[in-house]
């Protein structure tokens, strides 16, 4: 997956706040952007704990948080609707659009996870609790929503890595 990803750099159209370049040198307008142009303390960042998370979850995400004071890991700020917007227009604060893993109000009925960046080692950890929105058969998560999460994931990893990708490909086999 990775190497497709690698492959999309190198020609594709940008997902986030860097020039894409084609392979004849010329700069193509960017789409879309992952940069936030408002100050993000307007905003909730929905990658920090809230009453909903387990204790396992909390303990996972303040050990990383001690990592990042360090200096070692960096901690990836997580927005509903200011993440991703067209670069020429501004979100509003009326946007009806969100972001697919932050589009429920209610905290702990969906996807709950925060991610963790290491430049050095070009790694990426998502710690996920899902909610009972999420639930596929009785008792389980859903297949697509943990495919989404690994996705989200990988993404995440290979654009701070090696900058704009999109996911070309994504097969996941279950196995009991």
């Amino acid at each position: 997956m990775l190497r497709s990803c690698a492959r999309l750099i190198r020609g594709g159209v940008a997902l986030c706040n860097h020039p894409t370049i084609l392979q004849t040198n010329s700069r193509v307008p960017r789409h879309f952007s992952v940069s936030n142009p408002h100050n993000a303390s307007e905003f909730r960042d929905y990658g920090l704990p809230n009453a909903s998370w387990s204790q396992n979850l909390q303990d996972l995400f303040n050990n990383f948080q001690e990592l990042s004071k360090k200096g070692s890991w960096k901690r990836i700020p997580s927005y509903d609707s200011t993440v991703h917007h067209m670069e020429e227009v501004p979100p509003s604060e009326k946007r009806e659009r969100r972001l697919f893993t932050r589009n429920l109000d209610k905290d702990g009925v969906g996807f709950e996870y925060t991610m963790f960046y290491n430049k050095a080692e070009k790694r990426t950890v998502c710690f996920f609790q899902s909610g009972p929105y999420l639930e596929g058969p009785p008792g389980f998560t859903h297949g697509g929503c943990i495919a989404t999460i690994i996705d989200s994931t990988a993404g995440a990893g290979v654009v701070y890595s090696y900058g704009p990708v999109m996911t070309a490909n994504l097969n996941i086999n279950y196995r009991k």
